[in-house]
């Protein structure tokens, strides 16, 4: 049984706060910026299609004057392009992390991060702002900056994901990670409120805040993040570590006053001096260790599985995260402003869910279970979701309770599972996984809701909204059957040690 929270929390410094907090403002920025285009998407279709006003006062609205910026003929081929788009930025986003990943193990963590935060804000304002403000409707050029977008924003979820693996160690890391994983959720819910306060004025407003904003949180970052306890002259895993079962040999002492450390390190010298060939011998990785290769990482324990798992649970997600606010406006023909309102109860639901079952993970000591026990309930909330009556209470009742049963899986696969996998036993003599990990874990996913995006606008526009939950209950399901080996590999580890404890007494 893992020890209890507050003992946890008391082995922590102000640096591990600083760490906590800035990570997870850097993800909450990118993901409120990310989200303001899923909100603002009925504005966007209005702006790039004709309008009923339009088409029936010709003579009052010459057409040269209005068809200027008509990119398609009616909605619902606007509709598929935003799904297009959608896919066209998760690909990108998916190869990006396979590639930035590999780089965030082999270069500063704090510069890939800070270029991620500050190019991807740059790219936002010209995709959402720039281009209305001058006038320019251009299909292609859209698709190469929705392109370049998904490559910068994959730099930032590996770095801050190693950054919390480098302070945090896995004894807790489940409850103290699935509160960190809020960020992606939070983010959502400060973007939705950015974009609906400013949408009044224009979907390009929208745009312009957030970007901003974000890119002034990458300035912050790269003067204020600290990726690693070494850079503070702190033992890395006496700091990353919660409990001295994870702690080496010389780790062992607590920490000590300015005083106490000089004396020691006298005495550590001659230590030192004495047991390096030892070490050189013995342990020749140990001081530095090496990045492992992509295909290392990937052929690592528990790695394809959870990628698999999460490629049909982020095509759920995702598809909550992009659509969510265009069906609730469409589909009950509520306002777009209150729709985004509403929409922020899925994520509530994924910040209460990842917690609380990263917490319950922790003290079970096993996360494959706890898993599928929420996919299992969250199949069942697909279903009542999809036949939500025209209440926004129940509507949103209903969307915290899907978004705990998700977004909380979700959470604790892209995050506290991701960390469990850079830093197991398998690596020993070569840590540095951590990002590679992270970013094949979410890469794999990101692929599975790139192209899960553009079948949910296919879906939707042939068959309608209940085919589209149809299929979410599907993917799920995959999901589930995806982790079943792992999860089969955990129960049976846990029976046999329930056995054990009963031949001891």
């Amino acid at each position: 049984m893992p020890p209890s929270c507050c003992g946890c929390l008391s082995q922590y410094t102000h640096h591990h706060l600083v760490v906590f907090l800035l990570t997870f403002f850097s993800y909450v920025l990118l993901h409120a910026s990310r989200k303001t285009f899923s909100n603002v998407k009925v504005s966007i279709s209005a702006q790039w299609t004709p309008s009923f006003q339009n088409d029936s006062a010709a003579a009052f609205s010459p057409s040269e004057t209005w068809e200027d910026n008509r990119l398609f003929a009616d909605e619902q081929q606007a509709t598929l392009f935003l799904g297009a788009l959608d896919s066209i930025f998760l690909f990108s986003y998916a190869a990006g992390l396979y590639l930035s990943g590999v780089i965030g193990d082999r270069f500063n963590l704090r510069y890939v991060l800070c270029v991620g935060l500050c190019g991807s804000a740059v790219v936002e304002f010209v995709f959402g702002t720039l281009t209305e403000w001058l006038q320019i409707y251009n299909v292609y050029l859209y698709c190469a900056l929705w392109v370049l977008n998904g490559l910068l924003q994959s730099a930032v979820w590996p770095c801050v994901v190693a950054v919390m693996g480098n302070w945090f160690g896995k004894t807790g890391r489940g409850f103290v990670f699935g509160l960190w994983s809020a960020c992606a959720s939070v983010g959502n819910i400060l973007g939705a409120f950015l974009a609906s306060s400013v949408l009044k004025y224009g979907y390009e407003y929208a745009f312009l805040v957030t970007s901003v904003v974000q890119f002034a949180g990458g300035v912050v970052v790269f003067f204020g993040l600290l990726t690693s306890p070494k850079e503070v002259g702190l033992s890395l895993e006496s700091e990353t570590g919660l409990s001295p079962v994870e702690r080496d040999t010389d780790s062992r002492r607590p920490l000590m006053s300015d005083e106490e450390e000089e004396e020691v390190e006298e005495e550590e010298v001659v230590c030192e001096r004495r047991e390096e060939s030892d070490q050189q011998q013995d342990e020749p990785e140990a001081d530095s260790p090496r990045a492992i290769s992509f295909c290392q990482a990937f052929c690592l324990p528990g790695v394809l599985p959870y990628s698999l798992a999460y490629a049909c649970l982020k095509l759920v997600n995702y598809s909550f995260f992009f659509w969510l606010p265009f069906y609730l406006s469409n589909n009950y023909k509520w306002k777009e402003a209150e729709a985004d309102r509403l929409s922020v109860w899925y994520d509530v639901g994924g910040i209460v869910g990842g917690t609380v079952q990263g917490l319950v993970s922790d003290f079970m000591g096993k996360r494959a279970p706890v898993l599928a026990f929420s996919l299992l309930l969250a199949m069942g909330a697909l279903v009542g979701y999809s036949r939500s009556p025209n209440d926004q209470v129940i509507n949103a009742a209903l969307l915290a309770t899907t978004g705990f049963f998700i977004g909380g899986p979700s959470n604790m696969i892209s995050s506290a599972i991701s960390a469990d996998l850079g830093r197991q036993e398998a690596l020993r003599g070569s840590q540095e996984a951590l990002a590679t990990v992270t970013g094949i874990v979410d890469g794999t996913g990101s692929i599975g809701a790139a192209g899960g995006q553009y079948v949910v606008s296919l879906i939707e526009s042939k068959l309608g909204w209940m085919s589209v939950f149809y299929f979410f209950i599907v993917m799920t399901g995959g999901s589930i059957a995806f982790i079943s080996p792992l999860l089969y590999k955990e129960l049976r580890a846990m029976w046999r040690e329930r056995r054990a404890r009963q031949r001891q007494l």
